[in-house]
């Protein structure tokens, strides 16, 4: 049950810079607006589409504008590889941060009985949680501090992060460079995709675990 709560409660401490920012933001980073400001760093454009990637763990950046945005930039290779690894570095950040607290602070956190479980939870269905929650809001940053405070194995994470960072990043670098406004099939795609990357990548890692 405490595992619940601190979920809420992440949730929630998340939520306080949308409420706070989140109209602004929304409006000064859409899609033409980001491009915008991206160009005004003139080389160092890809470094600020990263930063800002980065930073919707702290702020709520619309994440798939910035990739669409860097699509725009620098085209659906270069831009979509940019925007998979600005959501990778936040998801990275996110589980970095909370598997530093170390076991004791998460036994401290949730108690040992709900540690326990949520090991469990991130051991058997972690990777699916993972890969999948990225193209949601809110979502992702939540599964990726859960799954630090678990310890999820990281050779485990972080590929699933990336089955999760690559559609997502690819997808709406091309939507940006085809100047779409209305994405409704890439973010159909962006929640298809990482769990079918994911299966196979699965299924590649308990191929190399045989004896």
């Amino acid at each position: 049950m405490r595992l619940l709560w601190l979920m809420v409660g992440l949730a929630l401490l998340l939520l306080i810079p949308f409420f706070i920012w989140g109209r602004s933001l929304d409006e000064a980073f859409s899609t033409k607006n980001a491009a915008a400001w991206l160009q005004n760093f003139g080389p160092w454009a890809w470094a600020a589409g990263l930063l800002l990637l980065v930073s919707d763990l702290f702020l709520p950046i619309p994440g798939t504008a910035v990739m669409a945005a860097l699509g725009f930039v620098y085209g659906p290779f270069w831009g979509g590889l940019l925007g998979a690894a600005g959501s990778f570095c936040g998801g990275a950040l996110a589980y970095g941060l909370c598997r530093g607290l170390g076991r004791r602070i998460a036994v401290l956190l949730v108690g040992e009985q709900d540690l326990a479980r949520g090991e469990r939870l991130f051991a058997n269905a972690g990777g699916w949680l993972v890969a999948w929650s990225r193209w949601l809001p809110l979502l992702p940053e939540v599964i990726a501090c859960l799954a630090g405070l678990a310890r999820m194995p990281a050779r485990t994470f972080f590929l699933a992060l990336a089955c999760g960072c690559l559609p997502l990043g690819f997808i709406f670098a091309a939507v940006g460079h085809a100047g779409v406004d209305h994405p409704t099939l890439a973010l159909t795609l962006s929640a298809l995709l990482p769990p079918v990357l994911w299966l196979a990548a699965r299924a590649y890692i308990r191929f190399r675990q045989r004896p």
